[in-house]
Formats: structure tokens, sequence, C-alpha cells
């Protein structure tokens, strides 16, 4: 496996472990549909929070949630968009992106709530 591979598979997991020590409950990891590959699907106070995770090693090339353009989250919607007819939801629906720079030193996370009103 790429090393880039291994290191999402880290974040996502640091992701996960952040989730669930905030209360949150988790629905679903790298659920898909059609294109699309949510990371995160979880529940906390009747809202479905929608997270995607982006982590680097190093933020030389830019910060880790910069890396989201409008064709992932055009994909990311219309995927949930799907998602939350198949289940018969009733839920507020929020999207948000979890930034992780991890080296060999340390590990900085950041949670943006809502995060694509921010783009």
């Amino acid at each position: 496996m790429a090393a880039h591979n291994e290191l999402g598979k880290i974040g996502e997991q640091l992701a996960y472990d952040y989730l669930i020590q905030k209360g949150y409950k988790i629905k679903e990891r790298n659920w898909r549909h059609q294109k699309a590959e949510v990371d995160i699907i979880a529940i906390k106070d009747n809202v479905l929070a929608i997270i995607e995770v982006k982590t680097r090693s190093t933020d030389v090339f830019g910060d880790p949630k910069g890396f989201i353009d409008k064709k992932k989250i055009n994909l990311l919607v219309s995927a949930i968009d799907k998602y939350v007819c198949m289940k018969g939801l009733n839920v507020e629906v929020r999207f948000d992106v979890i930034g992780i720079i991890k080296d060999s030193k340390q590990t900085q996370l950041e949670h943006i709530e809502d995060a694509f009103y921010h783009f």
C-alpha cells in the first residue's frame, strides 16, 4: 500500500476516535455511492454529520481541508441525498471537514463544522 494511502487510513482512525470521544455515534465508514466515497457518517443531537477527512504529513502544499474542491462537494451532497432517502431519515444534515497534519513528531487535528459554507 502506498504511503499516502496508509497516512489516510491513520487519519481516518484519528478522526473516528476524536468523534467518538466527542459523543458522536458512527453510522458508516467509507460509505460509497456511485463515484462518491464518504469517509464518516455520524450522528449527534439529531444532526447527521457527514465528515470528510483530509490528512497530510505537512502543510507545505496548503492546509489539508483546502484540498476539497467543488466537484468533491457536489459528489458528497448527491451521495448523502441518496443515503438520507434510502434510510428514510428525518434529520438535519451537516457537512464537516476534519483536517489532520501528522508527522513523526506531532499530530494536529482541526474539526470544522458546516465546512462547505466556508468555501
